[in-house]
């Protein structure tokens, strides 16, 4: 094996290594929460990490098969966290804080 064959060997070695420790945190994300937004950005995450892996597969195979369904998956998770963004915005609208209520005779300032 050649010095550039095995750099590239390294260099993808690592990449993967990157790939599992961050799919590891992603999950331990996805599982505490502590909001549904920070799931949702967990899973837009996930697709990422997806392509990222098909990437490396195709990168250590040297095959052009892949970049297909990598283009698709980066669509699906454009499109999925657009929608999910738009239902936490309609379904977090913020509401009339308290102090811009008209006050009662009874309430202390």
């Amino acid at each position: 094996m050649s010095a550039p064959e095995t750099v590239d060997r390294v260099l993808l070695t690592a990449a993967v290594v990157v790939l599992i420790i961050a799919g590891a945190a992603l999950l331990g994300r996805i599982w505490r929460g502590p909001s549904m937004l920070d799931r949702a950005i967990s899973l837009d995450v996930c697709a990422a990490l997806i392509i990222a892996g098909l990437g490396a597969k195709s990168a250590v195979a040297r095959d052009a098969f892949y970049f297909p369904i990598m283009l698709v998956l980066a669509f699906l998770g454009f499109t999925g966290s657009v929608g999910i963004a738009r239902f936490i915005a309609v379904r977090d609208r913020p509401r009339k804080a308290v102090r811009d209520r008209p006050r009662t005779e009874e309430e202390p300032e």
